[in-house]
């Protein structure tokens, strides 16, 4: 595991644990979501976020959460090892809600500076339509990938044992 990709809903975990696999594994970490929001959420671009993660996944090892479907396939081309933290809806919903309280009025360390932390009726959408929308195209995307380790957690406990056996 030198190139790992963290995938899932939002509220999931993918930044914390992201982390938690950067410190254990000494390698370098990357939030898209870093790269993806500017000051005040304004976007960059799909071709400067895969421009980006061009530079990015050429790297010796690296692990890299987010989503952001449009350039997925960069980091699954490149990736020898993929995590998709596949929770329940009312998990991420709580994980989301949990986040908004916890960073109120604060920028999350995994985000891009000056956008404080939000939870807009958008976003709550997505993460509530997930399972239904976007769980299945990435679950088809994955099983084409014979190239790549797949880790596929549907709890918390999971991820929290596989971390406990890392050497």
């Amino acid at each position: 595991m030198k190139k790992i990709m963290i995938i899932g809903s939002g509220g999931a975990g993918k930044s914390t644990l992201a982390k938690q696999l950067g410190q254990v594994l000494h390698l370098p970490v990357h939030h898209l979501d870093a790269y993806f929001w500017k000051p005040g959420w304004e976007s960059v671009t799909r071709e400067e976020l895969a421009t980006m993660q061009e530079k990015i996944v050429k790297q010796e090892s690296w692990i890299i959460d987010g989503n952001y479907s449009g350039t997925m396939d960069i980091r699954l081309q490149n990736a020898d090892t993929v995590i998709y933290l596949n929770y329940s809806t009312i998990r991420c919903l709580y994980g989301i809600v949990k986040r908004r309280i916890q960073y109120r009025k604060k920028t999350r360390p995994d985000m891009g500076k000056g956008c404080p932390e939000k939870l807009d009726k958008e976003f709550f959408l997505w993460v509530a339509s997930y399972q239904k929308k976007k769980a299945p195209l990435i679950k088809n995307k994955l099983s084409k990938a014979n190239h790549l380790t797949i880790i596929e957690f549907t709890h918390p406990k999971q991820t929290k044992q596989f971390l406990q056996k890392l050497p």
